[in-house]
């Protein structure tokens, strides 16, 4: 199973509805929960099972304007730990993949270069905080995806794999 269907709505807390903050919820994390509660029952007859969930960087991470998107994958990364918990002696592994910035049709408008040809600045914070300097692509999350689906990440449970180009483990530069 892999879970990764996901929405984000980049709202300010305070403006953001009730109703918005339980739908990003709903999609990003119960949606992962019903999909597993679904599917454990026939993996732990097989003996064996791969429970994917696409978490994010922004479980580990807090940013303006993402507060339901990053509740939700804080959330499913803990329901990717407690799935292992509760099922890895059944022989399933449940393990979670944490994109950073992935340049797709989602976040295209904050890639596009601006009408005097300049990056977009959102373009050019995530470039400056990445130490790849690039957005991740859709083909970089595949070698991880499979690694998680394969048996030789038979002993790896409850781990979340960042592929984040580095985002997560830099500070930024020091002022010159």
């Amino acid at each position: 199973l892999v879970n990764n269907a996901g929405i984000i709505k980049r709202i300010p807390m305070e403006e953001m509805a009730v109703e918005d903050f339980r739908r990003v919820v709903d999609v990003d994390l119960i949606a992962p929960y019903i999909c597993a509660k679904a599917v454990i029952p026939g993996m732990i007859k097989k003996g064996h099972g791969k429970i994917i969930n696409i978490c994010s960087m922004m479980s580990e991470l807090g940013r303006e304007t993402v507060s339901a998107y990053a509740a939700a994958k804080g959330g499913l990364k803990m329901l990717t730990r407690n799935i292992c918990s509760e099922y890895g002696e059944y022989n399933i592994q449940c393990n979670g993949i944490g994109p950073g910035y992935i340049a797709t049709d989602q976040t295209a408008p904050l890639r596009e270069i601006q009408p005097d040809g300049s990056r977009h600045p959102f373009d050019q914070f995530i470039i400056s905080k990445t130490p790849a300097a690039r957005w991740g692509t859709p083909e970089d999350l595949m070698g991880p995806a499979v690694f998680l689906a394969s048996d030789a990440s038979d002993f790896v449970n409850g781990h979340v794999l960042y592929v984040d180009g580095g985002i997560l483990a830099y500070i930024g530069k020091q002022p010159k």
